[in-house]
């Protein structure tokens, strides 16, 4: 992790944290629908 004054806007390390959590949030859903044979949609009742 580089140091950085600053930790909040766009910058490279909070870019990169940005990609890593929607990738890992990406991969829970598949699971998910996987998992329980419905879309997010259906297991939020909008559907």
């Amino acid at each position: 992790m580089d140091n950085q004054e600053t930790k909040f806007g766009f910058t490279t390390f909070a870019e990169n944290w940005n990609g890593r959590l929607a990738m890992l949030g990406f991969v829970i859903g598949i699971a998910t629908e996987y998992l329980t044979g419905q879309g997010i949609l259906s297991q939020l009742g909008l559907m």
